[in-house]
């Protein structure tokens, strides 16, 4: 029968958000009840509640999340009750364009639970990226749970479900980036410092990090930055290409969503170099780019949206990883908190306090 849980909502443009009572129905068809263990704030949430992302509200916030699957509906056979996952919002049809020739990371049809959760009036919440885990529970489509090592602690595997995933995805995945290559990364959150990671794991040779804050800087070189600028006070462009023999670099990574560090990306790029822009931007953001200079560098020009990723391959692969000590998920958590704690998150988020909060339940 369905179940009452404590959760985070955010009910309206720019309001504070608040911890409510919300109704879990029972999974249906392809669907899965999971119980949350710990969840990641995430700068997505935030854009949420802001309104950046559109105006469906009240959102169920949350989404980078891992737990233990609680109950499966009708037809579920791809995990089952007591099975440690993590929460992923790109679940694949198999069956679309993308999927059939082979590429199911782009896949055109990614689904959600088709029921939705509730307040307690029944007014229905959107849950953010089809998934909503500030909550003690929630319910998914049953293939947006991956199934991962359950000794793998909950707070550092919950982040493989967005921010991290789409950084060292952006890397690897979108960019490509090889063994030798010179990588600059513009944008040193938690997306940025993952890129940062993930390069680092790839082996290229040389990784700059740019940010406009020292403090984001020097964790970013702790993630294996092997250069830092600061482009407050210095001009990134110029920077990135004296650090790299006067050519740019091989892939630059845009990990800040914004017009002019876009422009930046571009202009820090070797010839026939890539740009990734994995930083989420607004709606109403605009770019202008002398389409010569576009046709005369030649190279590629991509979006990573989610880091290209296929989570069924990459989360319990980043996972092993984790877990042989070649990739420190833990350095990604500043602060673990309670779920009444989200907003305060948030505000040291738009400070630059934090890498990283994560809800523990």
């Amino acid at each position: 029968m369905p179940q009452q849980v404590q959760a985070v909502i955010a009910p309206g443009k720019n309001e504070p958000v608040r911890v409510e009572t919300i109704v879990i129905p029972d999974p249906g068809p392809g669907e899965a009840v999971v119980k949350i263990q710990a969840c990641g704030v995430c700068h997505t949430d935030l854009h949420y509640k802001q309104g950046g992302i559109n105006d469906e509200f009240p959102f169920l916030l949350g989404h980078e999340a891992a737990g233990v699957v609680e109950s499966v509906g009708e037809g579920v056979t791809d995990v089952a009750p007591g099975d440690f996952v993590i929460l992923n919002w790109r679940a694949v049809c198999g069956q679309c364009r993308a999927c059939l020739r082979g590429r199911p990371w782009y896949c055109f049809d990614t689904h959600n639970a088709k029921q939705k959760m509730t307040l307690l009036d029944g007014t229905e919440l959107s849950p953010a990226l089809g998934i909503g885990a500030f909550a003690e529970k929630t319910l998914v489509a049953s293939g947006q749970c991956t199934k991962v090592d359950p000794e793998v602690a909950p707070e550092v595997a919950g982040l493989l479900g967005c921010g991290v995933m789409a950084g060292i995805g952006a890397a690897i995945n979108t960019g490509q980036v090889g063994r030798g290559d010179s990588v600059a990364v513009i944008g040193c959150g938690g997306v940025g410092d993952a890129a940062i990671a993930g390069s680092r794991l790839a082996g290229a040779a040389k990784i700059i990090a740019v940010d406009i804050d020292d403090r984001k800087l020097e964790t970013a070189r702790a993630m294996g930055a092997t250069h830092t600028v600061n482009s407050r006070t210095s001009d990134p462009v110029e920077a990135i290409r004296a650090l790299t023999d006067g050519n740019g670099a091989d892939v630059v990574i845009e990990a800040v969503g914004r017009p002019e560090t876009y422009e930046q990306a571009f202009y820090a790029r070797d010839l026939a170099g890539t740009v990734v822009l994995v930083g989420v931007p607004t709606p109403d953001m605009k770019l202008e780019l002398p389409l010569l200079d576009v046709f005369g560098r030649g190279g590629s020009l991509k979006s990573s949206w989610y880091g290209d990723c296929l989570p069924s391959r990459d989360f319990p692969m980043l996972v092993d990883l984790h877990q042989q000590g070649r990739l420190d998920l833990a350095a990604f958590v500043t602060e673990t908190i309670g779920l009444g704690d989200v907003e305060e998150a948030f505000a040291k988020m738009h400070d630059g306090n934090v890498l990283r909060s994560v809800v523990v339940f």
